[in-house]
């Protein structure tokens, strides 16, 4: 029976339903315990050896136990006195502890993407075990209950084992030999078979006096002839001395087979001969297939991990135990895994640890509140890797203070696919021996391509069809399917938890849809029919060509054949013609970007890394109606992910994973994007649209295609974005490709403090006009911008620090930059608390200055005693021609002081009422459209107390003056500020 027939078993063709009631069949609550590890510093956090090393899960998972089950020591076997006296054996005991010591060695070294994407975390701390329920072959065989996920996690779990009891008796009293762990794509296999060897290491599981560890993958690899005792030497040299001592049936031994699903393994007697010797040599498969069958070292314990469509490659009477791994099917553990991750202490930096600390804890109860209301994100870490992935992309959104060229959102979710599917191949037994991810790109991502362009996440089970199932005209392709929808297809696509939409299928995590769009776009997979068979057709060509000119060669030495070089040029046509035709593909794949990355109906979304942030943290507030009609859906990574895909970093991975994407085609692609990227982000974007596009351009990770980019931005306008310390990071990074000046930077209202100033440094240095207004800067932000202006390379001419709390010591900094500063000729301190030693602290290094021109104080409450003080300090300066004192704490006395000022005798304005004497001042309007524009962020009452006091000396001026058009120019002023007071009292402004 074909395995395609063996699967309709038990998933029935052409149901996709099916799978929506088998996606986590196992899950459920269970009360848990957590318990510390028994030996504190000791272990690290490992990845397995080349056999090992994780593709479900990265590695931080360890164990949180289950009660439940068993007890281990009820099943301690017991040792003989001759085991005894070889446990006593010196050198037996040497090389165990030296095997012990490698492996965790071997252990410690984390993968890059540990390293690359936030703290590392050791096994030995706090560790989250995914669900292990006890199955069986026919309960693996039988169709799945009808449950939807979100019943299945709230349903109790049954039969429910840990890890240390899989080789407990079973249920008819039997010691369990052979057990086989599988589970799908993300459900933490090889993690925790890693856990058990790191346990045994730092003897946690006395239950086996050896341990070995063997990868299938490895195995798959070897194709001479070898006797077991070698392949156990060759591997860890230092059993050499133990080897011999396999046989001896009191030797409590355990090997580990991890990824049978690499290995073809043929159990019948043709097929596989009987081996009990260790020392005779055969196929590692053979090997393999004898350990299972108990012919070769019967008292020896094996442990096989595999995934699901693999299982049935061990018939079932070499099986003492089915264990699935059914991942954080407890939403208790998915939060005690976030608790874990996101509250280490390294987690945030060294820097600013009490504030970090607070964001941490902040941030793990807003994940808890959303985890909790059982939105998608609860189904999607049902599986712990996509756990990884969350804490991995909060990390990257809150702890990142630099981005060096590997930190790249693109970068984690493809190191995310390579940590999960890395030499994966769909079926190890299939001629193809198609890799996984270039399967998922050709279906997967032909399914999410579709969903972009038509704007949905929702699909049907009539969706599904068209994309898997319309081309299947093979068995072998229809072999393929089947594999891929038993072992990954939960991975990328599981059933929706919103009301009303159960029986309809969405992507696990929402970013993968955008991404898996971009790498099917980018491959090249989006053809047409003709250009399919054109690409075969011309390679068909294009190889025959090369072997008909040698033919050609050959005979046209012998014989006079004019007409055969003739043919052989007109064969090498279709190629090139064809090469041509790929050329425009390229084009259609950087129109495409251009087109996505700039569309009109997204400008005015929140930019697309609080995008991410709310599709994981949820959005705070109360909860949409069901009745209510959901927002518009909003695929604005799908243009960044494409062009990150085409950074080499990322090209480097995809081709490990086998999605080549060449050298000559990402050119080719950039060069296009040229004509269509560059040109439409020439435009003025709103704020939200140029973060994107900034972002964008730090993804693509082509320094001189974003040099060209950044040199066409003259005035950047930020405003309103809250810029992160990451977004910050992102805008200092794209920018510092080029060294041009910035005509105009706009950071209004950006939650920016010191830390943000610090990271932008380098920017806000080539910015001639700086507005930083709205953004709680305070004394320590202002030694920044201290340093900024200070700095011999600083070219701020305007810098706007309105509405920021500034305060005396802020002021005083600031003095001491203004007295040595040659560049600044505007400065605006409006409202910025600075009261008369602030003014006074300025008014002192004023006359160091050489180059201010306009000098703004007002909304200070700056006294008599200091405004007159800064007048006269600009009275005597060079280039100082206007101060703003309006909106202060002015006493008549003071006004009519100030009113005697004039520009031609003292060289200087004061900006304080709307009068000047019996006329009205030529800056009224400036002064009330700055009260307008700023009236959100300042106290009402105060201002309608200034308003009065206006409207009282504009009154006080018109009837002192005789002029009948002084008159209505002074009734037009009073009419704006009576019916702007109007306004504040109906609370209409």
């Amino acid at each position: 029976m074909s395995r395609a027939m063996q699967c309709q078993s038990c998933l029935p063709w052409g149901s996709w339903a099916q799978l929506a009631r088998s996606l986590a069949g196992s899950r459920g609550t269970r009360r848990v315990s957590v318990c510390a590890a028994a030996v504190p510093g000791e272990l690290g956090s490992v990845p397995l050896p080349l056999s090992l090393v994780p593709r479900d899960i990265p590695p931080q998972l360890g164990c949180v136990h289950y009660q439940g089950g068993s007890q281990e020591s009820s099943a301690q076997p017991g040792s003989s006195h001759h085991g005894q006296s070889q446990l006593r054996n010196v050198a037996f005991t040497g090389a165990i502890k030296k095997h012990q010591k490698s492996l965790s060695a071997w252990f410690s070294h984390q993968p890059n993407e540990e390293r690359q994407f936030g703290p590392s975390f050791s096994l030995d701390a706090v560790h989250v075990d995914p669900v292990i329920r006890e199955s069986s072959l026919e309960e693996i065989l039988k169709p799945s209950p009808d449950l939807t996920i979100q019943n299945q996690l709230q349903q109790p779990l049954r039969k429910v084992i840990s890890l240390h009891n899989l080789f407990d008796v079973d249920a008819c009293g039997r010691q369990v030999k052979n057990v086989v762990l599988y589970g799908t794509v993300g459900t933490g296999k090889s993690t925790l078979i890693k856990k058990m060897v790191v346990d045994w290491c730092h003897g946690r599981l006395p239950r086996f006096e050896l341990v070995i560890p063997f990868s299938c993958e490895d195995l798959s690899h070897s194709h001479a002839h070898v006797s077991l005792r070698r392949l156990v030497t060759k591997k860890y040299q230092h059993l050499r001395d133990v080897v011999p001592l396999l046989e001896a049936s009191n030797l409590r031994v355990l090997f580990i087979l991890n990824g049978l699903e690499r290995l073809n393994l043929d159990f019948r007697l043709a097929g596989t001969e009987l081996c009990c010797d260790p020392n005779e040599p055969v196929p590692p498969s053979a090997i393999v297939v004898n350990l299972l069958r108990k012919y070769l070292l019967p008292e020896a314990s094996i442990i096989v991990t595999t995934r699901p469509s693999a299982v049935r490659r061990i018939p079932g009477k070499y099986v003492g135990r089915y264990a699935e791994i059914c991942g954080f099917s407890d939403t208790n553990l998915q939060k005690l895994y976030f608790q874990m991750r996101l509250s280490q202490p390294g987690c945030s930096g060294e820097e600013s640890q009490h504030r970090s600390s607070a964001e941490q804890e902040n941030l793990v109860e807003m994940l808890s509140r959303n985890l909790e209301r059982h939105n998608q994100i609860t189904a999607a870490c049902f599986l712990p890797s996509y756990c990884w992935l969350v804490c991995t992309t909060l990390h990257f959104l809150y702890f990142t203070r630099t981005v060096p060229p590997s930190q790249t959102l693109t970068g984690i979710y493809t190191s995310f696919l390579r940590l999960n599917f890395s030499g994966e191949v769909v079926d190890s037994t299939d001629p193809s021996h198609i890799s996984m991810m270039k399967y998922v790109a050709k279906t997967v991502g032909k399914l999410a391509y579709e969903g972009v362009m038509s704007r949905k996440t929702c699909f049907s089970e009539e969706d599904l069809r068209q994309c898997f199932e319309v081309e299947m005209k093979t068995e072998s392709e229809l072999n393929l399917l089947e594999v891929f929808r038993s072992d990954a297809f939960r991975f990328f696509l599981s059933p929706c938890v919103q009301p009303g939409k159960e029986h309809t299928f969405v992507f696990t995590i929402p970013a993968m849809q955008e991404y898996l769009a971009a790498l099917y776009v980018v491959l090249g997979e989006k053809k047409t029919l003709v250009q399919r068979v054109g690409k075969e057709l011309s390679e068909v060509i294009g190889k025959v060509s090369e072997d008909v000119a040698v033919v050609v060669n050959i005979i046209s030495k012998v014989l006079p054949l004019r007409f055969l070089p003739v043919l052989f040029n007109l064969l090498k046509i279709f190629p090139r013609y064809f090469s041509r035709v790929s050329g425009k593909d390229r084009d259609a794949i950087a129109h495409t970007m251009a087109q996505e990355l700039f569309k009109e109906e997204d400008y005015y979304n929140d930019d697309v890394l609080d995008q991410i942030n709310f599709s994981i943290l949820g959005v705070e507030g109360p909860m949409r109606h069901p009745d209510e009609a959901p927002d518009d859906e909003v695929f604005e990574l799908f243009p960044i992910f494409m062009g990150g895909i085409l950074s080499r970093r990322n090209r480097a991975i995809l081709e490990q994973l086998g999605c080549s994407i060449k050298n000559l085609a990402a050119f080719e692609i950039a060069k296009a994007m040229k004509k269509t990227v560059i040109r439409k982000g020439r435009r003025g974007l709103p704020p939200s649209e140029l973060m994107d596009y900034l972002f964008f351009l730090h993804e693509f990770q082509n320094e001189r295609f974003t040099a060209e980019a950044v040199r066409s931005l003259r005035a950047v306008n930020l405003s309103s974005v809250k810029m992160t310390l990451l977004k910050c990071s992102v805008l200092a990074s794209v920018m510092s490709t080029t060294g041009h000046e910035v005509e105009e930077l706009n950071l209004t209202s950006c939650n920016l403090d010191s830390s943000s100033l610090r990271t932008l440094f380098p920017v806000l240095l080539r910015c001639k006009a700086l507005h930083l207004q709205l953004n709680s800067l305070g004394s320590d932000a202002c030694k920044e911008i201290r340093d900024l202006l200070l700095h011999d390379k600083c070219v701020v001419s305007s810098l706007r620090l309105a509405n920021n709390p500034v305060g005396e010591q802020g002021a005083r900094y600031l003095a001491e930059a203004l007295a040595k500063n040659r560049s600044l000729s505007q400065l605006s301190l409006l409202h910025t608390a600075l009261g008369d030693p602030g003014a006074e602290a300025i008014a002192q290094r004023l006359p160091e200055n050489r180059h201010l021109r306009e000098l703004n104080l007002g909304y200070n409450s700056l006294t008599d005693a200091a405004a007159l003080r800064v007048v006269e300090v600009a009275k005597g300066h060079e280039t100082l021609d206007k101060v703003h004192l309006y909106f202060n704490d002015i006493s008549e006395d003071g006004k009519r002081a100030l009113d005697s000022l004039r520009m031609d005798r003292d060289g200087v304005r004061a900006l304080v009422f709307l009068t000047a004497g019996t006329d009205v001042s030529d800056y009224w309007s400036y002064i009330l459209s700055v009260v307008q524009r700023n009236l959100p962020f300042w106290d009402r009452q105060r201002v309608r107390q200034h308003l009065a006091l206006l409207l009282q000396d504009l009154e006080s001026s018109r009837s002192q003056t005789a002029n009948p058009w002084r008159k209505a120019k002074f009734l037009r002023v009073e009419s704006e500020v009576k019916k702007m007071l109007g306004k504040l009292q109906d609370g209409s402004l």
